[in-house]
Order: C-alpha cells, then structure tokens, then sequence
C-alpha cells in the first residue's frame, strides 16, 4: 500500500508520523523532540519544552498530550509507559 501523503510537508496540526518510548532522563534531551505525549498509566510528567519552560504536568492514560518536549525528567515523573509521538 502507498501513502498518498508521503509528499506532503507536516505541520504541527497533521497526526504523527512516529512513536517512540520514552525513559525519563534527568540530564539528557529526548534524541527526538514531541508533538504529544501518552502514557499508559496516567500520572504527573516533569518536562521541559522546546522554548525551555520546565513543568509537571499530569496526563491521563491512553490520552494525546499535545506538547512539544525536549526532555522528560526521571524526578517528578510518576506516569508509567511514556511514548512520544513525532
């Protein structure tokens, strides 16, 4: 099967084009930046966005969090099963 978008340019409104796992890291950036985050248990996500504002923030299990993060701290994060979507 062929992707009929394949030559289209994305933008921040277009869905994902990749997932990734996350493993919260206290002084490492993400090798890829977000677009949302999702979590398989929810709980609080200490992060810090592409602009450099750091926060926690608490996300609901199964659910798209649209943000755009650039690392995602070990200490302060209690959610479970983080993955990126890209």
């Amino acid at each position: 099967m062929s992707d009929k978008f394949a030559n289209t340019t994305p933008g921040l409104s277009s869905p994902a084009a990749s997932v990734f796992a996350i493993t919260a890291n206290d002084s490492a950036d993400l090798a890829q930046f977000t677009r949302a985050l999702n979590v398989a248990t929810s709980g609080a996500v200490h992060l810090e966005t592409v602009e450099g504002d750091e926060a926690t923030v608490f996300i609901a299990a199964g659910i798209a969090f649209p943000v755009r993060a650039k690392r995602i701290f070990a200490t302060g994060t209690t959610a479970t099963g983080l993955v990126g979507l890209a």
